[in-house]
């Protein structure tokens, strides 16, 4: 019985390719106490394996943070599985702003302790005691009120190349170092101004409304379905789009364009750039921000010394890769020191 990816994401992309056919990425949440989250995580891979859904997926005893693609005909077919799931019935799916279909290469259905890290003890609040959802309509109309305090609930390279206009973007790498922060700084306002939040699908300020009202803030606000349906529904109802640049996705895109603002920079010459490159040197594979001439010029390399190192023959880079663990420098996300202009 498969219960896990046998293919390369190489294999994968050949077989999506000859199959010829339209995928939809999407995403979904949903905080729900599970007993057992290991057999629901084998249940939903021998069903979605079947349907053919690719993406990364993890589950724990609070519920599923899911993020897929799925062959468009097979769309039905996977919304009605969800609906045979009590608690997944109905549940509000996030159809990405721009597609792509090697947006997912491998279904990895993977155990967490929670579906969103908050370095919390869950017991000391109850996260399905979350604020008000409001549409894009509402989320306006809150954002130009003076009494509202909106914050950005992502990571500082996310919002770094796309925010919503007059927001509060924490100086953060994780949703758990924001949490402390952001009820510090706005610790004086608890009960005379409006706390309104925003993440890319929602998953994050649902935790966050949770944990604020619980701290004692009276009025919290967050943006239902995140950047990614207020965006639909501004493109839908003809709204004034208050996102300015790209929303950042986890998946093979890496952002989708909201506007045509650029608001970010080439992390190593500083030009107006917003586009997210992997280094070429394996042994880094460092995520930052990098302009089309720098892109050229440095063969999508961070660094000189990378730079040097992809020019090797291939079997002395994996000869200088041996035993070596690059995890910790491809989540610095555009903060090595490598990277001159950043610094």
């Amino acid at each position: 019985m498969q219960l896990y990816n046998k293919l390369s994401a190489e294999e994968r992309f050949l077989l999506i390719e000859q199959a010829g056919v339209r995928r939809l990425t999407l995403s979904f949440y949903q905080y729900h106490h599970l007993d057992n989250p290991q057999l629901f995580r084998d249940y939903l891979f021998l069903n979605w394996n079947k349907l053919d859904v690719l993406g990364r997926i993890y589950i724990a005893k609070e519920g599923i943070n899911a993020q897929l693609s799925v062959p468009a005909p097979n769309f039905e077919a996977f919304k009605a599985f969800l609906d045979s799931i009590t608690f997944l019935q109905g549940v509000r799916l996030n159809i990405a702003v721009e597609q792509d279909n090697a947006s997912f290469l491998k279904l990895t259905i993977k155990i967490r302790d929670k579906i969103v890290a908050d370095g919390l003890n869950d017991a000391s609040f109850d996260v399905t005691n979350k604020g008000v959802h409001v549409n894009a309509e509402k989320f306006n109309s809150l954002l130009a009120d003076p009494n509202t305090i909106c914050v950005d609930m992502r990571n500082h390279y996310e919002s770094e190349i796309g925010h919503f206009d007059g927001a509060v973007t924490p100086d953060v790498d994780t949703f758990r170092a924001s949490l402390p922060i952001i009820e510090k700084d706005l610790a004086n306002h608890k009960e005379d101004k409006n706390l309104l939040m925003y993440c890319t699908g929602g998953i994050r300020c649902e935790k966050a409304s949770a944990y604020f009202k619980h701290k004692g803030f009276k009025n919290v606000f967050q943006l239902e379905g995140g950047i990614i349906e207020y965006t639909r529904q501004v493109k839908g109802l003809g709204l004034e789009n208050k996102f300015k640049g790209k929303n950042f996705v986890f998946d093979q895109r890496r952002a989708e364009r909201i506007s045509d603002d650029i608001i970010a920079q080439c992390h190593q010459c500083g030009a107006p750039c917003d586009t997210h490159v992997n280094c070429a040197n394996e042994a880094c594979h460092l995520l930052f921000i990098q302009c089309d001439v720098c892109q050229r010029k440095s063969q999508t390399c961070c660094s000189d010394a990378c730079q040097e190192i992809i020019n090797l023959p291939k079997e002395q880079q994996k000869e200088l890769r041996r035993g070596a663990h690059n995890s910790n420098k491809i989540f610095k996300k555009g903060r090595s020191s490598v990277l001159k202009f950043k610094q």
